[in-house]
């Protein structure tokens, strides 16, 4: 694989992966409107493990807060506000890890790299995210997180395994729904989304055991990439909706999606 293309896999991936507008349908959408070969989901996964570190280096006190919490719970340390948000963290996991094997262990997962798809779910949840962030309160900020609110956000994360979907934008539209402010839902979905990359990038690390050196190596520049991309692109992003609402991002979905039915 070039480094040209690596290059642009990272930048896409670091980018779309924080906005709303969902990485895993644009990074299926770059094979099909440039003349490179698909990358094929190990790549995707790595790249998704660059933003994964990202995030633990753009919200590391929230990070060393989880992992407070998750020693608590073997006697190591007293943290209780921080065991309970690291609870409700592991349980929002669980909906996306079990669909996941699901679709993984069925060989369902290659069935959605499907233009159309990703088109008609980029509408639909565009239009989802508007409806949420027009009506939904912001009354609500990460620590007020409840396990009944943690498991809906949960199921939500579930759908972002079909491509187009978008993990953040249909995290942060179940969110706002739930009365969070619009930073607070972006943080608490990338937090969300942790244990899940990690569960993927660790699954994507014994597949690439058994890969060629140089599919390893084009997986280590790909992630690298896409972290200095992610964290660019998150620190913009939490700027952004401390004054700006998600309306700018609906538009960019829901055009691409009529662009794409229309061509594709």
């Amino acid at each position: 694989m070039s480094f040209l293309q690596l290059l642009i896999i990272a930048i896409v991936q670091g980018v779309t992966e924080f906005l709303p507008i969902s990485s895993s349908g644009h990074l299926i959408l770059i094979p099909k409107l440039t003349d490179f070969p698909d990358q094929g989901p190990m790549i995707d996964v790595a790249v998704h493990v660059g933003t994964l570190a990202a995030i633990i280096v753009y919200f590391w006190r929230d990070a060393l807060g989880l992992v407070r919490g998750g020693l608590s719970n073997v006697g190591i340390g007293q943290a209780p506000a921080e065991r309970k948000l690291f609870w409700w963290i592991v349980i929002g996991t669980i909906p996306a890890v079990a669909v996941g094997f699901f679709l993984k262990s069925g060989g369902y997962l290659e069935g959605f790299r499907s233009t159309h798809l990703v088109a008609i779910n980029l509408i639909v949840y565009g239009l989802l995210l508007w409806a949420a962030d027009r009506w939904g309160k912001q009354v609500k900020a990460y620590e007020d997180l409840t396990l009944k609110d943690a498991v809906l956000v949960g199921l939500a994360q579930a759908l972002a395994l079909i491509p187009g979907t978008s993990r953040s934008g249909v995290t942060m539209t179940m969110a706002r729904l739930l009365g969070y402010a619009r930073p607070e839902a972006a943080r608490f979905s990338f937090l969300l989304s942790m244990p899940a990359i990690a569960g993927a990038g660790l699954l994507a690390a014994l597949d690439l055991a058994d890969a060629s050196a140089g599919m390893q190596r084009d997986a280590l520049i790909a992630g690298v990439l896409t972290f200095f991309a992610a964290v660019a692109t998150m620190a913009f992003l939490m700027r952004f909706l401390r004054r700006g609402s998600m309306l700018v991002f609906v538009v960019y979905r829901v055009a691409l999606g009529v662009v794409l039915l229309a061509f594709f």
